[in-house]
């Protein structure tokens, strides 16, 4: 009988860079981020709620329905509350998906904990590596970014049950209308940042991000 050759066989040690998990929820978290900001562009700049019951009067006037601009302020409103109920509950989904993430930060194995990335840039950095310095600071700015997302979940809940926050009410209001300045800050950064990356020092970032990267220790 001819011997044969064992083959071990191969097993793969590591995990991708970016989890399953972590990939979920960027992607989620993108979406409806998107959608929250759409609301309120929305409702503040495309229809102008509050500069709508002068346009219906004159539209209804064109029909030769004569109603004062006043009597339509319930109309109006009607309109309002239809938008904030979707941002209601994309704000709902938002604070979920934020539990989520912190679920998520429990189950990074080895490489793909946040501490171990940006350990490796730093060690990169102390190299001389200009990209790697200013990734360590991304990585500070991402931690930023889930700091305000908090504070802007914990203050639009808040907001959501006003009833029982009525001494606090305004002050969430304020916060809550900030954090979200920040927000679309950090978007429009975060997509010029990946943008310049992609193009420049780090190619397949974005689709890393999609299927999950290249294989790091776990």
């Amino acid at each position: 009988m001819t011997p044969q050759t064992q083959h071990t066989p191969v097993t793969a040690t590591g995990v991708k860079r970016n989890s399953l998990g972590l990939r979920i929820w960027h992607w989620s978290n993108s979406a409806l981020v998107s959608v929250q900001l759409i609301t309120i562009l929305f409702m503040s700049v495309i229809i102008k709620v509050k500069g709508l019951a002068p346009d219906f009067s004159k539209a209804l006037a064109k029909q030769g329905v004569d109603i004062a601009p006043e009597k339509l302020r319930g109309l109006t409103s009607i309109v309002a509350h239809r938008i904030w109920d979707w941002h209601i509950w994309f704000g709902i989904a938002l604070a979920v998906l934020l539990a989520y993430r912190v679920l998520v930060s429990f189950q990074q194995r080895g490489g793909q904990r946040t501490a171990a990335k940006l350990a490796r840039l730093k060690n990169r950095a102390a190299q001389g590596d200009s990209e790697a310095r200013l990734g360590v600071w991304v990585r500070y700015s991402y931690r930023f970014f889930y700091l305000v997302l908090t504070v802007m979940v914990i203050t639009g809940l808040i907001l959501v049950f006003e009833d029982y926050f009525r001494a606090i009410e305004h002050t969430a209001k304020e916060i809550h209308n900030f954090s979200m300045y920040i927000v679309i800050a950090f978007v429009v950064a975060h997509i010029l940042g990946v943008f310049r990356a992609e193009v420049t020092h780090e190619p397949g970032i974005t689709s890393d991000m999609i299927h999950g990267g290249e294989q790091v220790e776990a």
